[in-house]
């Protein structure tokens, strides 16, 4: 599967984005879908995972409360809806298909990622 993200932007502390994930191919709905993040001098760490359906969903404790992560399948879709933004959401987020798991190694398809800023 093919994945491309889009969405991030410039954003003022408190403020909110919405990333979305379009995948190509037909078998979108057989993925788990992940949301990670990059920060600068910083690894890649866990946001957000749905399940197949939707129906399971686990993020991050850092983003608990603030981001919701939703999927579409018959528009081949994710969503990482984020409010209250902070500075330190600050990061290249990627999208990523795979297992339901938080370790990015379980994510064998990855997007080209997305660049969220948050100024203070």
């Amino acid at each position: 599967v093919q994945l491309q993200a889009s969405g991030g932007g410039l954003v003022q502390a408190g403020g909110s984005l919405r990333l979305s994930c379009a995948a190509s191919g037909r078998t979108f709905s057989s993925y788990n879908m992940g949301w990670f993040r990059q920060a600068p001098g910083k690894e890649r760490e866990f946001v957000a995972v749905i399940g197949r359906s939707g129906g399971s969903v686990y993020y991050a404790d850092s983003v608990k409360g603030r981001f919701t992560v939703s999927r579409d399948n018959a528009k081949n879709t994710v969503d990482l809806q984020m409010n209250n933004l902070k500075p330190e959401d600050t990061a290249i987020y990627y999208c990523a298909a795979g297992a339901y798991d938080t370790s990015a190694n379980s994510f064998g398809s990855w997007g080209q990622g997305t660049q969220v800023t948050v100024s203070s």
